[in-house]
């Protein structure tokens, strides 16, 4: 039998992003993660993920911190590891569309601060929500990595994945992520999904799944199998549950075989060791709950999102309506159907999730509608596979016409209106975007910063480590 040809497979940390934001609510600050980038970037990693998704309006809104200054810090520490953040889009990192002119200047600002690598991804897997994020990435001469939010439903066969990731690849990205946020995909699906697309394109793909359903380390092992060249992990104290599989696992299953990641276990038990205390500490303070480290899976049977199910039931318990959780879990793929079958990842999922417990609390469907129900039923997000129900969708928006073109489209250029609006507070290029994209969580941000401002001597300050306590 002849050797096989080695093949090591390429692995994305997420300790520093979707890890702490998946288990502990983004509440790592940068000073808890500055002591380990020197051992963190010998590992070897692909890259590390640890910017964009919530870790932008959490530094600034939870931990009084300049989410630009974590990056130039980070960038800073290290040295031979590419740096990698999640990107909404025409959402950029906020909640709405922003225009195509604080699009460019984001991805720009972006790299010139140090990321390396972009994933882009959109709620509704619409395309021509990326196409300027992209254009942007391969501007700045930044890795583009498209993602495809990946859902169960009628629509989404292997045909619909294949053909995205043939459109992807003309779009112009440098790789395709599958970006499985609700642990959906099982280990014998990954192997035909993988080995479908990897019949189509070559650009390399990368996969991400959560823990949430308990399948997520069998399906990195038969993707990996299948051809696929990236998967993400995390250090094992913040690994599992809602976050990705564990690294040193990952690592453990591939060693001797052609994908073997050639990674030193010995570093990667330091590294962990130095995660552990705060896995420890968010645990006594309540910060990481337990449950969220479980299996769920019901997640396959509602395609619900773990951080989706934990919105719920808050919601049912302020409203004393505990005991109609089941039937919110059967209505949220009714009220997806009627809205077009998307992808529940953010912002559809708590969109779809708040529309469900509206319609069981009041007893009639659609009797009260969210502004952002109405949003998705016009058309303002994108375009949805499936058509929308059209009985809903009038009862929703009436005679107003939907939007059919590219939503931004429809935006006049914003940015320098937005300097304008915020000049008092500006004391960086990138505050005019940290405003763009939460102003009111900004300003209060700006506000604390020039007290601290005021209170520190300059020539005596350590302005090189400086991380504002929290």
């Amino acid at each position: 039998m002849t050797e096989q040809v080695k093949k090591p497979v390429k692995i994305t940390e997420t300790i520093l992003r979707d890890a702490h934001q998946s288990l502990i609510a983004t509440r790592m600050t940068t000073e808890q993660m500055l002591p380990i980038l020197e051992l963190m970037d010998k590992v070897g990693y692909h890259a590390v993920e640890c910017w964009g998704g919530a870790t932008f309006d959490a530094s600034l809104r939870f931990l009084k911190e300049d989410p630009w200054e974590r990056l130039r810090k980070l960038r800073a520490g290290f040295k031979n590891t590419k740096l990698q953040m999640l990107f909404r889009g025409q959402n950029i990192l906020g909640y709405r569309h922003y225009a195509d002119d604080v699009v460019e200047y984001f991805v720009q600002k972006s790299v010139a601060n140090g990321i390396d690598i972009i994933r882009i991804f959109d709620a509704l897997n619409d395309l021509r929500n990326l196409q300027c994020a992209v254009n942007a990435a391969n501007k700045e001469k930044c890795h583009a990595q498209i993602a495809i939010s990946y859902t169960l439903g009628d629509a989404y066969t292997t045909e619909y994945y294949v053909n995205m990731a043939k459109q992807i690849e003309e779009m112009g990205a440098d790789s395709i992520c599958i970006k499985d946020m609700a642990g959906l995909l099982v280990p014998y699906e990954a192997t035909n999904l993988v080995t479908a697309i990897k019949g189509e394109v070559k650009i390399p793909i990368d996969l991400h799944t959560h823990y949430t359903s308990g399948v997520a380390g069998m399906t990195y092992l038969k993707a990996v199998e299948a051809g696929c060249d990236i998967i993400d992990t995390a250090m094992s104290p913040f690994a599992m549950g809602t976050s990705q599989p564990a690294t040193e696992v990952m690592v453990e299953t591939f060693k001797g075989t052609p994908y073997d990641t050639g990674f030193d276990q010995d570093l990667l038990a330091e590294i962990a060791d130095y995660f552990r205390p705060m896995q420890e500490e968010a645990l006594k303070s309540g910060l990481l709950n337990p449950k969220v480290m479980g299996v769920d899976i019901k997640t396959l049977l509602y395609q619900v999102p773990g951080g989706m199910l934990s919105n719920l039931v808050s919601q049912l318990k302020e409203q004393n309506a505990e005991d109609k959780y089941y039937d919110v879990l059967q209505e949220i793929p009714r009220v997806r159907r009627d809205f077009g079958e998307p992808p529940l990842v953010t912002p559809s999922s708590q969109i779809v999730g708040t529309q469900a417990v509206l319609n069981v609390l009041a007893g009639e469907r659609y009797k009260m509608i969210t502004k952002e129900s109405k949003a998705i039923l016009s058309g303002e997000y994108g375009q949805t596979v499936k058509p929308f129900d059209p009985e809903v969708q009038k009862k929703a928006i009436g005679d107003k016409k939907p939007i059919t073109c590219r939503p931004a489209d429809l935006l006049e250029p914003e940015l320098d209106k937005i300097e304008q609006e915020m000049i008092e507070w500006k004391q960086q290029d990138e505050d005019v975007l940290s405003y763009a994209l939460f102003p009111q969580v900004a300003t209060e941000f700006f506000k604390y910063r020039q007290t601290q401002q005021t209170k520190v001597d300059v020539t005596v300050a350590d302005t090189e480590n400086k991380a504002y306590p929290v």
